[in-house]
């Protein structure tokens, strides 16, 4: 103890290089040999740098393996129809913004049953009955529209018209 009733400052390195010096300046309840991971003041605190990084990549790793498993029910809609696809979506963003875990599994279930095709045998009983009516039937969908007339005619030649103009 200093006569002005204050300790002394302790200095220490990671080698060591001033033990002759932590062993006269130390208390004398205090341990003589400090630990490897204890830093001089001003020194750089690698456990610290290395503990931030391991906690940076873990937190990182264990973000990215719950937004996997959070998209599993999309990725498995994905091959289904359209609009089951955009319920199960539609679930899965409810389910990660409300923290609703009901929704996810409400999608998730969707997204293993195959929901069985309504439309197509409604759109050709819509389709007969008009035959039935006399009333010509609406364009299908699902079909690509038939190429009309001026669409499968040749587009005029714009470098002919130019040079009857005479413009290069």
């Amino acid at each position: 103890m200093e006569p002005d009733g204050q300790y002394p400052i302790i200095r220490c390195s990671l080698n060591n290089r001033w033990e002759a010096d932590l062993n006269e300046t130390l208390h004398p309840l205090a341990p003589h040999h400090l630990p490897s991971f204890i830093t001089a003041p001003g020194d750089t605190d690698i456990l610290m740098v290395v503990v931030g990084i391991i906690l940076l990549a873990a937190i990182l790793f264990v973000g990215n393996v719950y937004l996997q498993i959070h998209s599993l029910p999309e990725r498995m809609a994905h091959k289904s129809q359209k609009l089951q696809f955009e319920i199960v979506a539609v679930l899965c963003l409810l389910a990660l913004f409300t923290h609703n875990h009901l929704f996810w599994v409400a999608g998730l279930f969707l997204a293993l049953v195959d929901l069985p095709d309504f439309s197509t045998p409604l759109r050709s009983i819509a389709t007969s009955v008009q035959k039935i009516a006399g009333i010509p039937p609406d364009p299908d969908p699902s079909e690509p529209p038939e190429p009309t007339a001026h669409a499968t005619a040749p587009a005029p030649d714009k470098a002919a018209d130019t040079r009857e103009q005479g413009h290069a």
